[in-house]
């Protein structure tokens, strides 16, 4: 009876080419997210100027927030992930400023058509404070979170010489904080108001074209 035949050893050529093909595999997989972040840091779509500030994701690292909902069950902001997260953080009372951001919040996101569905709008809310009712229902959609205020502020920087609160946040698919934008300016016209919210709406639209995810 013959004996069975020994494998052939595997070259070191035929190692190199199974390696070239698993990296070859991994960058087609990686491609989209590539192209994504290239889009955001570095082509910027529409080849302008953002209007927003971008943020390093890796210096601000998404936290364990140790969040709730408003009836107490806890949560946190990885529930979102898939989603663009238009975020503003800040103390339950909300005097008219708050309210006209959060209500241009809604706006942004309702002005970026059939793209809106890929958009969440978060509030932050940095006290145990009630909130008032008629406020929770004029702001329906919106995810209202409860979460502590020492980890919110080590994690979101603010503007310079602005308190945290003034500004809103954007946070990619992947959870990746990545842009802040500005309030409107100091004694602004409505005029002047409209077209800073507008500003952001494009900012956002111009990242909604170019990126593959959420």
């Amino acid at each position: 009876m013959q004996a069975p035949a020994k494998p052939l050893p595997i070259s070191e050529q035929q190692r190199a080419r199974g390696r070239w093909k698993l990296l070859a595999v991994l960058a087609v997989c990686a491609a989209p997210l590539i192209f994504s972040y290239l889009t955001y840091y570095v082509i910027k779509p529409g080849g302008r100027t953002n209007y927003g500030a971008l943020i390093d994701p890796r210096e601000h690292p998404m936290p364990v927030l140790q969040a709730s909902s408003l009836d107490g069950k806890p949560t946190e902001l990885s529930a979102y992930q898939g989603k663009w997260l238009m975020l503003k953080a800040g103390p339950s009372s909300c005097p008219k400023s708050c309210m006209d951001q959060l209500f241009a919040m809604r706006q942004v996101r309702a002005m970026q058509g059939k793209d809106m569905e890929r958009i969440e709008r978060v509030w932050l809310i940095l006290d145990p404070a009630p909130l008032d009712t008629m406020l929770i229902r004029e702001l329906d959609g919106m995810r209202m979170l409860r979460a502590p205020a020492a980890a919110v502020t080590a994690w979101l920087p603010p503007a310079a010489d602005a308190p945290l609160a003034s500004s809103i946040y954007l946070v990619d698919p992947l959870g990746n904080l990545m842009m802040r934008f500005p309030p409107p300016p100091a004694g602004a016209t409505e005029a002047q108001t409209v077209e800073h919210y507008a500003k952001i709406k494009k900012d956002i639209a111009k990242l909604l074209k170019a990126s593959a995810i959420g």
